[in-house]
């Protein structure tokens, strides 16, 4: 019998790349939205509001990234030093 493989977590759509790229996309939206200008400018507000929080988000989630690959990458970047310094 074959076992159904256990959801990973961007299956779920929870994970920080898919809330990235749905508020990322959810901005969009609204960029499209509010350029039209046929909004009343109570719902121009609304989305405004919505849209900075949305951008606060994206530049968060990416602020988060580059910290995980510079810490990825800081150990290879040592390592590469220390046998260059060996070379002298």
């Amino acid at each position: 019998m074959s076992k159904k493989p256990a959801p990973t977590p961007a299956a779920d759509g929870n994970d920080p790349v898919s809330r990235f790229e749905a508020s990322l996309k959810e901005l969009e939206e609204i960029v499209a939205r509010m350029e039209r200008g046929d909004l009343p400018l109570d719902e121009s507000l609304k989305l405004f509001e919505r849209g900075v929080t949305l951008t606060r988000e994206c530049r968060n989630s990416l602020e988060s990234a580059e910290l995980r690959v510079r810490n990825l990458l800081q150990p290879d970047a040592e390592a590469s030093f220390d046998a260059n310094e060996n070379d002298i």
